[in-house]
């Protein structure tokens, strides 16, 4: 199975959804996520700024910082490809970076522990029931999440929900995958 040509085949998939469509499953899938008890009791979220073929996280950003959570967003080493989250209170601290990302900027935000993320939200483009994903290809959260021992979860439209996709050594699978059919909870072997 050609990675490359998976990743090609799914943001094909979900741009195919109309605008109406992806909001309708979106508000779904949010109102699933918002009645979650890892949701609840995180006081710390790690998550991505969505870009155009994810589930909406701005929402979730906004609902995390109405509830009193504190939001951390990943900044990225290109070099290392090594991520480290830092803690935003506004969008206007994120600056866009390369492959269309929002980063903090590292002036106006400071370093989160990996400790403190007490909820990390784990994008993809394509996940199998037992929450192996398949991401965008730079191996950062296979990286990030080797000693990362708090709750994880993805975020997908049912369309992401695929039988079987390439897993690897490294590969760690996420704890649950929300999507708008409703909670796959994923069984470690």
């Amino acid at each position: 199975m050609d990675k490359k040509l998976l990743r090609q085949q799914m943001k094909q998939r979900i741009l195919h959804m109309t605008k109406e469509e992806r909001k309708k499953k979106e508000t779904i899938i949010h109102d699933i996520l918002f009645q979650q008890h890892s949701w609840k009791k995180a006081h710390v979220i790690g998550i991505t700024i969505s870009r155009q073929t994810e589930v909406d996280t701005m929402a979730i950003i906004e609902r995390a910082w109405q509830e009193g959570k504190r939001v951390a967003i990943p900044k990225c080493d290109v070099q290392t490809k090594q991520m480290v989250f830092r803690e935003i209170r506004s969008f206007q601290q994120t600056e866009r970076s390369f492959f269309d990302l929002y980063e903090p900027i590292v002036e106006k935000t400071k370093e989160v522990q990996k400790h403190d993320i007490q909820l990390l939200f784990v994008p993809g483009l394509a996940f199998v029931r037992r929450g192996y994903r398949l991401g965008y290809g730079g191996g950062y959260y296979d990286r990030y999440l080797v000693d990362f021992s708090n709750d994880t979860v993805s975020l997908a439209y049912d369309c992401q929900i695929v039988s079987t996709l390439p897993v690897e050594t490294h590969d760690i699978p996420v704890q649950i995958v929300i999507t708008n059919e409703g909670i796959i909870v994923c069984e470690s072997e």
